[in-house]
């Protein structure tokens, strides 16, 4: 029999996809990508398969290894989607493909399958890696298959489905919304946040942080190390890279920090709403560009936050294994050199102040920089540096004067 590997959840649509596949006479592989999904029984989950029939189920925790190599670099980024999506969903697809295809090479299955559906990103996110990484994989995507939308036009016959098959699932027919969480943040989107009349931070039921309104009176404050503009501490202490996502979640989280609500572009054309909350890699992020102000030369910072913008396009649209995306990954690990130091903030009802930062390498020269009289500035030094600023424009001037 031919086979495959499956990205598996145990949730209703990777439970359908599981009995369909066997249907279609594939032995199934289940894999569980541990990127920090809700509390649930693991093993339960991996039981669930074999019971349905899976060739093979295994877990496989790389929460680390997601905040490491993959949220950290983005960060040393600052790359946000449309100025403002920390990210965290497109972030750990590709890593989700790396880990179902090296399981995939283990057991010789041919074929990866995925629950995305054909109008969302997640199966450019899933499809692109995997066939950079494995250029001859199959690619099964029921959704994209008549057949199976035919099979499954609603949830009352995915239900109905595994009411038939024996398989033991959890769903409703009605949802108010959809959610994808791992440990870097959670999603919300589609029901009824498509309708964009509709508040979605009175609809949604936040899972990571409390409201603005709700938080403590009072500040809480934070201090974050960085070493070459990788986190590495929290208020002193030296922490995992997954370690210090999770206790600035938890901080973070209790003081209303991280929430969005987005009208994006999807790479397939059209436009949705997202409702996102992320909590301490807004941190994160804050603190970051608080310690890159002091320890980063000017046009380096600003080429930085010139391509930032197109780094998170590619992280958005799953272009993660690309020669591109390889030197540019090379560039920032370089230009992150000098950021080392610590960030001292205030999280105080949905805000991120900031309090204190310092560097070895700090660029900041008081002596320099003070208003005050004397210091090592010469003032009359930019008189010369203006006149030849200033050439090309009185030339100008001359030539074509302007009307005011």
């Amino acid at each position: 029999m031919p086979s495959c590997v499956l990205a598996y959840s145990g949730g209703l649509d990777t439970s359908v996809i599981l009995g369909w596949l066997q249907d279609e006479g594939y032995d199934v592989h289940c894999v569980y990508v541990d990127v920090g999904q809700p509390c649930e029984d693991r093993e339960a989950i991996m039981q669930k398969a074999h019971d349905c029939g899976a060739k093979s189920a295994r877990l496989v925790d790389v929460q680390e290894e997601l905040c490491r190599d993959f949220a950290f670099p983005v960060l040393q980024w600052q790359a946000r989607y449309e100025g403002i999506y920390l990210l965290g969903t497109s972030i750990a697809r590709p890593l989700i493909s790396k880990v179902c295809l090296q399981v995939a090479r283990e057991v010789g299955a041919e074929a990866y399958a995925h629950g995305a559906t054909g109008k969302g990103n997640d199966q450019c996110r899933f499809q692109l890696a995997a066939e950079a990484l494995d250029p001859a994989v199959k690619i099964i995507a029921p959704w994209r298959i008549p057949a199976f939308r035919e099979k499954f036009p609603g949830r009352t016959e995915m239900i109905d489905y595994c009411e038939q098959k024996g398989i033991p699932v959890k769903a409703s027919i009605a949802k108010p919304y959809s959610s994808d969480e791992n440990c870097l943040h959670i999603s919300y989107e589609a029901g009824k946040l498509e309708e964009l009349t509709v508040d979605g931070y009175e609809v949604v039921d936040f899972g990571m942080t409390v409201s603005p309104q709700e938080a403590p009176d009072q500040p809480e404050q934070i201090t974050v190390g960085f070493e070459s503009g990788v986190p590495v501490s929290v208020d002193g202490e030296k922490l995992s890279a997954f370690e210090i996502v999770q206790v600035l979640n938890e901080r973070a989280g209790r003081n209303g920090v991280g929430r969005i609500d987005i009208i994006e572009n999807r790479f397939v054309g059209m436009k949705s709403r997202g409702v996102y909350e992320a909590p301490g890699m807004t941190v994160l992020y804050e603190t970051h560009r608080l310690l890159e102000q002091l320890t980063v030369d000017r046009d380096l910072a600003h080429l930085r936050d010139r391509i930032a913008p197109e780094v998170a396009e590619m992280v958005y649209y799953g272009l993660w294994y690309t020669a591109k995306f390889d030197a540019l990954l090379a560039f920032i690990e370089e230009a992150q050199k000098p950021v080392t130091g610590e960030v001292t903030v205030n999280l105080y009802k949905g805000n991120i102040l900031a309090s204190s930062r310092s560097s070895p390498l700090s660029l900041y020269d008081e002596e320099i920089a003070s208003m005050e009289g004397g210091g090592s500035y010469d003032q009359t030094d930019a008189e010369g540096f203006l006149r030849i600023v200033g050439l090309p424009s009185r030339v100008q001037g001359r030539i074509n004067p302007r009307d005011y």
